[in-house]
């Protein structure tokens, strides 16, 4: 048996009044008396009444939901970085609706049409790794609802974006392992779509190109799920091979973390005979022993960024019907954190 849900015409029943009256004095309308309003909000809390929002999306235009998309639900960057979304959402009145594309574009594509479908104010994003190509995001654009692309961004998109600059932070990476006597730097790579994984990868050549290392095909490695066992199977093949590298700069912590456990299968001593640096700064990093040296990403306030972006377009709608909007791209900053496999 359903459950009957407290409607305005169940609360002026109770009280002997008008559904109108009810109305009003929940929106703490002037020409209401003090004491008609205190006794409607003690009979709406005393019956338990909550608005019903889908229909005041309808009649509003606003639903006061967002929604959110990200590659993978159990990542510690996107754990974090949805940690400073919904805190920042849940001050400014607004629930999240979250979703995982499953680093796959058919599942972003669905996910899209299902936010899109529930009639949400906006959407922050972060692309599958098979993204290359964003039309599917072109509807939002046509009914004017607002989207923020954080970490994972299309730069032809036109949104606002949050992001960190990539190929400087591998750019430090690599270079802090070549400033450690490091000569031979292999790098396992991300995707070759996702634009941060590129970016890092630019990063990786040129800090050698910098310091005339010669950029060797066979010290470089690509992941196609960025895990620990790619990590562990890529250093294991390096470490095996005639040139095995002294250093290795891995595209996330995970894959950093495989390769400290593949080091250590084969006997190699980190850092002393191979150095290994991560990217992220995740708590895994300080969990292997030895701890990995990373580049530390703002993943919650990456997170906090967007979502106040978002918030921003969304107001600046809600008081003029067409926005012509100045699209924000903020780019915040990373250090690199020394630890123990350095």
């Amino acid at each position: 048996m359903t459950k009957h849900r407290t409607t305005l015409k169940d609360i002026a029943i109770k009280l002997g009044t008008s559904t109108t009256t009810v109305s009003k004095a929940l929106k703490d309308y002037p020409d209401i008396s003090l004491a008609t309003k205190m006794a409607v909000l003690k009979m709406a809390k005393k019956m338990n009444y909550e608005p019903d929002m889908r229909a005041l999306a309808l009649k509003n235009g606003k639903s006061n939901i967002i929604g959110v998309i990200i590659p993978e639900v159990a990542h510690h960057f996107f754990s974090n970085a949805l940690d400073g979304i919904m805190k920042h959402a849940e001050k400014k009145g607004y629930k999240i609706i979250l979703t995982s594309s499953y680093n796959s574009l058919k599942k972003e594509r669905k996910q899209l049409k299902f936010l899109f479908n529930k009639k949400v104010d906006g959407i922050i994003v972060s692309l599958a790794n098979e993204t290359k190509k964003v039309k599917h995001f072109d509807i939002l654009k046509k009914y004017e609802i607002p989207i923020v692309m954080f970490d994972k961004v299309n730069e032809s998109f036109e949104c606002s974006k949050v992001s960190i600059d990539d190929e400087k932070s591998a750019y430090v990476a690599t270079k802090f392992l070549l400033d450690k006597g490091c000569k031979k730097i292999a790098h396992i790579k991300g995707p070759r779509h996702p634009l941060n994984s590129v970016s890092r990868f630019e990063g990786y050549k040129k800090a050698l190109e910098e310091h005339n290392v010669e950029i060797n095909p066979e010290l470089i490695k690509e992941c196609k799920e960025v895990t620990i066992e790619e990590g562990y199977n890529f250093t294991r093949e390096l470490l095996t091979q005639v040139n095995k590298p002294d250093g290795i700069f891995a595209v996330t912590d995970q894959v950093g973390v495989g390769a400290i456990q593949a080091a250590q299968s084969l006997g190699i001593k980190v850092p002393e005979e191979l150095k290994i640096i991560g990217f992220s700064d995740s708590q895994i990093a300080t969990i292997i022993r030895p701890n990995l040296t990373t580049i530390h990403q703002p993943n919650f306030e990456i997170g906090k960024t967007a979502i106040n972006m978002l918030i921003k377009e969304i107001e600046l709608l809600e008081k003029v019907e067409t926005a012509d909007f100045e699209y924000e791209q903020q780019i915040l900053d990373t250090y690199l954190v020394e630890r123990e496999s350095t």
